[in-house]
């Protein structure tokens, strides 16, 4: 199957103005490979600016060491939350929202600049797998 890029955002609905009008942003996702690290680590995910952070999974492939996960937007990677707890299993699915969110306004809107996601966590390198960080793009709630 191919795949079309362009620029967005993009808007759906039947009816663009006025009272009646029920166009809404499309939501956006971006996935990459996640290895575990006490160092942070680019995901490679680059979120354009204004943006609305809407959700992030995290898919572990391969058990990683006992230790807390945190995601964020910069080399201290906790922006968006900290202290997911990642256990010892492979084969499971984590959502970041349940770790502590530590700004919820970098999740309603990520600033003005594209931003890099990386994750650092407290302890080990064992860990693997793969994120998701689901956006709308430009809702510009700052």
């Amino acid at each position: 199957m191919g795949t079309t890029t362009f620029s967005g955002p993009v808007k759906a609905g039947t009816i663009k103005e006025g009272a009646s009008a029920n166009t809404g942003f499309v939501e956006m996702a971006q996935s990459a490979a996640w290895s575990q690290s006490s160092s942070a680590a680019s995901t490679g995910i680059i979120i354009p600016a204004n943006s609305q952070i809407t959700e992030i999974t995290l898919y572990i492939t391969t058990a990683p060491d006992s230790a807390n996960l945190s995601v964020g937007t910069s080399s201290s990677a906790n922006e968006l939350f900290s202290a997911l707890a990642l256990g010892t299993s492979a084969n499971v699915i984590k959502q970041g929202s349940t770790g502590t969110i530590t700004d919820a306004d970098t999740w309603a809107d990520i600033g003005s600049s594209d931003v890099t996601i990386q994750t650092i966590s407290s302890a080990g390198s064992a860990g693997a797998g793969y994120i998701t960080v689901k956006y709308i793009q430009n809702n510009n709630l700052a």
